[in-house]
């Protein structure tokens, strides 16, 4: 059943331009609902990935294609001021090459025909601890790593019966662990990009005497995809480089490598480029859902405004579909409504009041 205070509360986070607080909320509802009710619904128990599910599965199904990708992708809301429990805590950021302090949380992002819907989540915490042999001192960690949660959200989507033919991941999950779960537990293909130091057969004799090599040492045609067997995967691959230049004019590499070996290379880096979309999704989670806007303090809040903020960015979604404007327009939109009645009203104010005698 659908929580009337659950669906106001998400449409308030669409629609907030600044710090998101029961007690703003409520203002914006004329007090209709108490602050106070706002917080214990907050409090209630946290919302989980199969809630999320709920929320995502109407849309999903009218939109999924069996042609569809799934792509696994984790990110951090940074927390920087927030106090320390097991859920905002330290990870390392690899895009900032550093740690940082907030929620890591690993998506199971669908995406099918220009729609891309969170169908399974997963919040890290960190409620053990272990002695870091450098320093000696004790820090926070997972019970279980980043590829057991990955694997766990690709499970729980083929459970689902979610129709979708390759998964794609970036480099810090295509374990060979991962891969083979892919291909022999789901029966699903997948495209996903290797470290330069991850080894190859050229053969399957080679990789039967050993015999393997670096995949930056390998003399590899651009535009081209080759067969090659990876360290540790008992099925062959196709792999293709793919070279493109960054920004800042420099050049960059991509390896990647397709469990389809009927894919060439065209195949296999259009389908990888559909990998972006989660990028985008983190994007509008963290700016037009208002998921970093919270200063919700215990555990059970912070996990419950998190869900919150996946039902708005659905929303998003959905509005995307009927009024064909993205996220950032759809916001803009709003932004500007809410400035027109925000000088309308001052206008009011301004004006000179009559004397009444």
């Amino acid at each position: 059943m659908t929580d009337p205070i659950q669906e106001l509360y998400s449409d308030y986070l669409i629609c907030s331009f600044g710090a998101v607080t029961a007690t703003d909320f409520s203002a914006v509802l004329d007090g209709a609902i108490s602050h106070d009710k706002i917080t214990r619904k907050l409090a209630e128990p946290p919302q989980t990935s199969k809630d999320l599910w709920l929320k995502s599965k109407p849309l999903v199904r009218q939109i999924e294609t069996d042609e569809a990708v799934l792509i696994i992708d984790d990110s951090i809301s940074e927390k920087q001021y927030t106090d320390e429990n097991a859920l905002i805590c330290w990870h390392y950021d690899h895009a900032k090459d550093r740690m940082v302090k907030g929620i890591n949380f690993i998506s199971a992002l669908y995406h099918s025909q220009d729609v891309s819907l969170p169908v399974g989540v997963h919040l890290v915490t960190k409620n053990e601890y272990e002695t870091d042999p450098k320093s000696g001192k004790r820090k926070r960690k997972s019970l279980f790593s980043k590829n057991h949660y990955c694997r766990a959200l690709l499970a729980q989507a083929v459970q689902n019966k979610l129709r979708f033919r390759t998964i794609l991941m970036d480099i810090w999950f295509a374990s060979a662990e991962n891969l083979k779960f892919i291909r022999h537990e789901l029966d699903k293909q997948f495209v996903v990009p290797l470290k330069p130091n991850r080894k190859v057969a050229l053969s399957l004799e080679d990789k039967q005497q050993g015999h393997y090599h670096r995949v930056e040492t390998l003399s590899l045609e651009e535009n081209h995809a080759r067969e090659i067997w990876l360290e540790g995967v008992d099925f062959p691959l196709v792999l293709a480089k793919q070279v493109f230049t960054n920004e800042d004019s420099s050049t960059g590499v991509l390896y990647l490598v397709s469990s389809d070996t009927d894919l060439r290379y065209e195949s296999i880096t259009s389908v990888y480029k559909k990998r972006w979309h989660v990028e985008c999704y983190h994007k509008s989670l963290k700016q037009n859902a208002s998921l970093e806007k919270s200063p919700t303090k215990t555990r059970t809040t912070q996990t419950n405004h998190f869900f919150a903020s996946l039902y708005a960015y659905i929303k998003l979604e959905s509005l995307k579909i009927s009024t064909k404007l993205n996220h950032f327009a759809l916001k803009n939109r709003l932004y500007v409504k809410a400035v027109q009645e925000a000088f309308s009203e001052l206008r009011k104010l301004q004006s000179p009041v009559e004397c009444v005698t």
